[in-house]
């Protein structure tokens, strides 16, 4: 426990390290490259949904950059097939079928417009992101350790897009909301963007350190409350459930299921550690629960016809 403790410690520095280092290209946003990092040390993946030019692209190579891991950009179209993502067999010189890798095979996949693609493909990241394993061709390939898929979405247009199933979204950990600059920050943006200085961002870790970090988050111990009350938020949710308030009942058609509960914990025990606490407690669930609940929760036509966002339902619940 001891040797826990100390790595715990050292966590601490280098994820403020982290945080300097990033914050060297992407200017504010700290809540947002803060629930990213949450999940990728909780071992989960995240959807960012924000308006076109709010540098998701740039904030996911940054990190990736700054995490030491491979990444890779999947463009999504809605013309992309599922070959397009996991690879395909070609036949070569000595006529025989050879696996060409695609671009999926990396340690961070950023699915750029995730909901540009028909459901065919969309599926085609879904045994990736439960399983950590592709089948092509009746074969199974393991993808390298650690695996994240980080997904956009943009809220805005919704002509020709297909939204993402709910079993999919389930599979993502946090939901996470990119808000427009402030004016102070824009300024700096604009700034640092027009000008002729290039910044090199240094890699902090490598990959066997970022498993072993993840180790670490899931041997932190939980006390019985802790967990009680996460099952207790989620099962809130779900309008049938015995837990749920009038609120719920009016304003929801479907709760989240039994993966928040366990994405709550995780990511709660991941907050905990960026503090240097040795558990978690009540405080790192509600600072987690919005992301991870946001996109599991259904509301009704009601809901949407007296304005209610997923956001207030949940700060009521809280």
């Amino acid at each position: 426990m001891s040797g826990d403790v100390r790595a715990i410690e050292n966590f601490v520095d280098k994820y403020k390290q982290l945080q300097l280092e990033i914050g060297k290209v992407i200017i504010g946003q700290e809540k947002v490259v803060n629930e990213i990092l949450l999940s990728v040390f909780a071992g989960g993946h995240a959807l960012l949904i924000g308006v076109p030019g709010l540098a998701k692209t740039l904030m996911v190579n940054t990190i990736s950059q700054a995490l030491g891991l491979d990444f890779k950009r999947i463009q999504f179209t809605p013309d992309l097939m599922p070959s397009d993502i996991l690879g395909s067999e070609i036949l070569d010189e000595s006529r025989n079928f050879k696996f060409i890798k695609g671009p999926i095979f990396a340690n961070i996949v950023l699915a750029d417009e995730i909901n540009r693609t028909p459901p065919k493909t969309q599926a085609a990241l879904l045994e990736a992101m439960q399983e950590k394993i592709v089948t092509v061709a009746g074969k199974r390939y393991p993808l390298e350790q650690p695996y994240f898929v980080l997904a956009t979405q943009n809220p805005i247009e919704q002509e020709g897009t297909y939204p993402l199933p709910e079993a999919q979204l389930d599979r993502f950990m946090f939901s996470i909301f990119l808000e427009y600059p402030s004016y102070e920050e824009e300024v700096n943006v604009v700034k640092s963007t027009t000008s002729t200085s290039k910044v090199t961002i240094n890699a902090l870790f490598n990959a066997q350190e970022i498993i072993d970090f993840q180790q670490l988050i899931r041997r932190i111990p939980v006390a019985d409350n802790v967990v009680e009350y996460a099952v207790k938020l989620v099962g809130k949710t779900r309008p049938q459930g015995e837990f749920a308030p009038q609120l719920v009942k009016d304003y929801i058609d479907w709760g989240a299921g039994p993966r928040a509960s366990q994405n709550l914990i995780l990511a709660a025990k991941a907050n905990a550690a960026t503090k240097g606490k040795f558990s978690p407690d009540i405080e790192d669930v509600k600072a987690v629960a919005n992301g991870i609940l946001r996109h599991r929760i259904i509301k009704n036509y009601k809901a949407e016809a007296e304005g209610y966002s997923e956001e207030q339902i949940i700060k009521e619940l809280l």
